[in-house]
């Protein structure tokens, strides 16, 4: 691919991302930075920003740094910073769209997050439930990391022994559930 291409993509990528990151900033637009979020954030301890940093890197444009965090992937939908937002802004529903937005442009530090959601989403479409063996196994698998599945080993074989998880071989399963998620995606892709 000739450089004039690639930066063709890459601009035309930052163009989509700063769209995106517009729509973003319109919801936090009143903020005004008084670190309610980062203090009701169960999870602020393992982020490198913390929400309020965050959402200022937002209302200042600075994609590139937002996309570069891991914060928004730390995010665990709780609701606390909405709740107790003192504007009421809709900051839980911002960081989803974060996630999103990081999803879309398939950033390789997210790699990792983005495979494990994907197979446990497509097992529980496929069988109405999580199935845990077939999910780890297509997630190692994709990971391409042979030493990975040895960290987990241990943990495992407790939960075996615990009958947590079941070994199962992998199968098309019931798709009760692909309605759904087809109907999900229609009304998504519309919005």
């Amino acid at each position: 691919m000739a450089l004039a291409e690639e930066t063709a993509i890459d601009l035309g990528a930052m163009t989509q991302a700063t769209a995106a990151l517009d729509e973003i900033r319109a919801m936090v637009r009143p903020c005004i930075q008084c670190g309610t979020c980062t203090g009701s954030c169960p999870n602020e301890f393992a982020m490198d920003l913390t929400p309020r940093h965050m959402w200022r890197l937002v209302l200042l444009g600075r994609t590139e740094e937002v996309l570069a965090s891991r914060t928004f992937s730390l995010c665990s939908a709780c609701y606390l910073c909405s709740l107790r937002c003192p504007r009421g802004l809709p900051l839980t529903e911002a960081m989803g769209r974060l996630k999103q937005l990081a999803a879309r442009r398939r950033l390789p530090h997210l790699r990792s997050g983005n495979l494990f959601y994907r197979n446990f989403i497509a097992s529980v479409r496929r069988h109405g439930r999580v199935r845990e063996m077939e999910f780890m196994s297509l997630y190692f698998a994709q990971m391409m990391n042979p030493w990975l599945p040895l960290r987990y080993a241990g943990m495992g074989m407790r939960l075996l022994r615990r009958g947590k998880v079941e070994l199962r071989l992998p199968s098309r399963g019931s798709g009760r559930l692909v309605n759904l998620f087809d109907k999900v995606a229609e009304m998504e892709s519309r919005s």
